[in-house]
């Protein structure tokens, strides 16, 4: 067939699905992660290693740099149970639900940095919002700046649920 019809995608190589690259921490900060995080990370890692190689597209499994990305990560996460109640306190893993200057409710998440996901209000517990709420209790007020000003944010409840995003 000639070049004349085919379209020019039809050429380009397959753009990646995603990349994952391991969290650049501070020097002799630990990789912390939930369970729910490690179980991602894990079923992850093992549908790359299932799926078949895309003829001349996505190397073997053992060539695939994302494969070896999320091994790196892996490797170096330590995992961090959840603390056992009363749950009074923010930690690592909590799912804190704060109300705003204006009364709007809003929740966070506090995880490890390879599971966070700001659209779902999953947050680093390097990142500065989950510096102001680590070790804060039900009914206190921390202040943080955002982007458009300090606020103040009351802690309304504070959960310890297994796996982000499913309440469970």
């Amino acid at each position: 067939m000639s070049k004349a019809f085919t379209r020019e995608s039809d050429d380009a190589p397959e753009s990646p699905e995603w990349t994952r690259q391991p969290s650049p921490l501070p020097p002799g900060v630990k990789n912390y992660i939930t369970e729910g995080g490690l179980r991602r990370l894990r079923a992850e890692l093992q549908k790359l290693v299932d799926a078949p190689p895309k003829a001349a597209t996505r190397p073997a499994p053992s060539l695939d740099p994302q494969v070896t990305a999320l091994s790196e990560i892996l490797r170096t996460v330590v995992l961090v149970a959840p603390p056992p109640p009363p749950w009074d306190q923010v930690k690592f893993g909590a799912k804190v639900r704060v109300r705003g200057p204006g009364g709007e409710v809003r929740e966070y998440w506090i995880v490890g940095v390879d599971e966070t996901d700001i659209d779902r209000g999953w947050v680093s517990w390097l990142s500065p919002i989950a510096k102001a709420l680590l070790n804060a209790r039900i009914g206190q007020r921390v202040r943080f700046r955002f982007p458009s000003g300090e606020e103040s944010l009351e802690i309304l409840e504070i959960a310890y649920p297994s796996n982000p995003g499913t309440g469970s």
